[in-house]
């Protein structure tokens, strides 16, 4: 089990306890880590960084009822869910079936990443929709794409890919440590540590030819306020091209990985109610996960 990220319990007794426990479990006892973090958040009950630690050991050890317990305290106790528990309790069918992932917890998640994301997404799992991406816009909109935003731009994957055509390239995303690595590439002309929607909603209307969103809607589990959002910043013409993982059901899945796919009913009524067309549509594998391809689809729709 990989440690969850610290946040300390603002006493120093607990928090030493509780790496204690860590050392523990790096020993390979996971019943001795369990008892001290049971200790710990007794004299600690606010400790939320101890709570989901015993509830991921609990969970590992097959008490999946003291699991959820104990989510379920790192959830109250972490309101912005730093360590992302409400994801969790919905994995393990406790809790609301697709919550949504709050900003904190998204923006830890990447800034905690972003040193070795790129090492990590291409070269052990295969990442390639930066590649598809382009291929299936320039199949439509040939080789000059004027301006274009970049939504969600982590490291620069994506910009790298498709500057060559652009004009102009901006760039976004909630972490400001994939924004670093994003900017020492040196391809942007713009870029932003902004949420999503807060960025949409204030830029100005009518601006960009192509709006892309590259493996970004895996973190969001309501697409619509997105594309209308998004809708509202293209030029007459634009395109808006985007990747998602799927499943064969309907909405939006939170899956095992704690990564959301959408049903192709998801997309498209996100799609139509933000007026725009959709123009291509095309079964895709972005990234593989343990070995195997994810399946998922490319779409592009237009203004």
């Amino acid at each position: 089990m990989a440690a969850p990220l610290f946040v300390s319990s603002g006493d120093l007794v607990a928090d030493r306890r509780y790496q204690w426990a860590l050392d523990y479990l790096k020993r390979g006892d996971p019943e001795a880590a369990a008892d001290i973090l049971e200790q710990v958040v007794e004299t600690a009950p606010g400790f939320a960084t101890a709570w989901f630690a015993l509830a991921t050991i609990r969970e590992q050890m097959g008490n999946r009822d003291g699991a959820v317990a104990a989510f379920g305290r790192a959830r109250d106790a972490d309101r912005e869910d730093y360590h992302g528990a409400r994801l969790h309790l919905a994995r393990l069918g406790s809790d609301e079936a697709t919550p949504a992932m709050t900003g904190t917890y998204v923006r830890r998640l990447f800034d905690q990443h972003a040193p070795e994301f790129d090492a990590a997404l291409v070269g052990r799992l295969n990442y390639r929709g930066p590649e598809l991406l382009l291929k299936a816009v320039r199949e439509l909109a040939g080789d000059r794409l004027g301006a274009m935003l970049d939504l969600g731009c982590g490291t620069g994957l994506a910009g790298v890919a498709f500057r060559p055509y652009v004009d102009r390239l901006a760039g976004m995303d909630i972490s400001p440590g994939m924004i670093e690595q994003a900017r020492a590439k040196n391809v942007y002309d713009e870029l932003a540590a902004a949420d999503l929607l807060e960025f949409l909603r204030a830029d100005d209307a009518d601006k960009y030819n192509l709006v892309l969103a590259a493996d970004v809607f895996v973190y969001c589990s309501d697409l619509a306020p997105i594309a209308a959002a998004s809708a509202r910043v293209m030029k007459p013409g634009a395109l808006f091209a985007f990747t998602v993982e799927t499943h064969s059901g309907s909405g939006a899945l939170l899956q095992g990985t704690l990564r959301y796919a959408h049903g192709e009913d998801h997309f498209r009524a996100a799609i139509d109610g933000a007026g725009l067309k959709l123009r291509h549509l095309a079964p895709v594998s972005t990234r593989t996960e343990k070995g195997f391809p994810v399946p998922g689809l490319l779409a592009i729709a237009a203004r």
